[in-house]
């Protein structure tokens, strides 16, 4: 009886041990990974992480080449051309879509900073496009002042060339015209969506049509050797 006795306080005391590993093994990993979980759902709820990387640049005024009252100017961390800028509202307006013709004045100054950094950078107005991304990608509104040379490691997809080469990039003065009449922008329809990011990758210089990014890739650069 003592012996039997003796087994089962032995087990349940194994038993104990064995709950007190597995908890700890289980609280460790959580404490370990969650972190990870929380970056991934981060990233994946909605626009933040990695699409709200704007709100968090222009918090630091050493990224300013220029700035005024109400916006400031910076470079894009990824630019999609030799010369590519983005100018910011200080306001806090997520994105295009929400303007209306009391924004006008602010579009201006946004304008006004566009031009002054063109001539900062000792570059000519004829040379950028300056507008706004159809469907914008990244959270808080900014203007795009890019030169329309193209010439960039950072351009590697079709879905950039599109998105500054097609109506899925609204320059300025549309949208301002728009504005003032007392129109809203709204976003595009998924099958015009779809459409643009299917045309040909027509060289934006000339009649070139290219089968590949590379190849245009190529071509633009010829493009932009033969102007210097």
């Amino acid at each position: 009886t003592s012996a039997v006795y003796n087994g089962i306080i032995y087990l349940f005391i194994c038993a104990s041990q064995i709950t007190y590993i597995i908890r700890y093994v289980i609280h460790s990993l959580v404490r370990v990974n969650k972190p990870y979980f929380e970056d991934i759902q981060m990233k994946n709820s909605g626009g933040k992480g990695w699409a709200a990387g704007l709100i968090s640049t222009i918090q630091d005024a050493k990224n300013y080449i220029i700035s005024s009252e109400e916006a400031v100017v910076i470079h894009d961390k990824y630019p999609k051309a030799r010369h590519h800028y983005l100018v910011l509202p200080k306001a806090d307006i997520p994105d295009i879509f929400h303007l209306d013709s009391s924004h006008l004045v602010l579009l201006e100054e946004l304008y006004l900073l566009a031009q002054n950094v063109i001539e900062v950078k000792h570059g000519h107005l004829d040379d950028f496009k300056i507008g706004f991304h159809a469907q914008p990608s990244m959270q808080r509104l900014h203007l795009h002042v890019i030169s329309k040379d193209f010439v960039s490691d950072c351009l590697k997809t079709k879905k950039h060339w599109v998105s500054f080469n097609t109506e899925l990039f609204l320059y300025y003065q549309d949208a301002y015209a728009l504005l003032k009449s007392g129109g809203c922008i709204t976003p595009l329809g998924k099958e015009k969506v779809q459409q643009l990011s299917n045309c040909a990758l027509k060289c934006n210089q000339c009649e070139y049509e290219a089968k590949s990014v590379p190849d245009l890739k190529r071509h633009l650069l010829e493009h932009w050797t033969q102007k210097q």
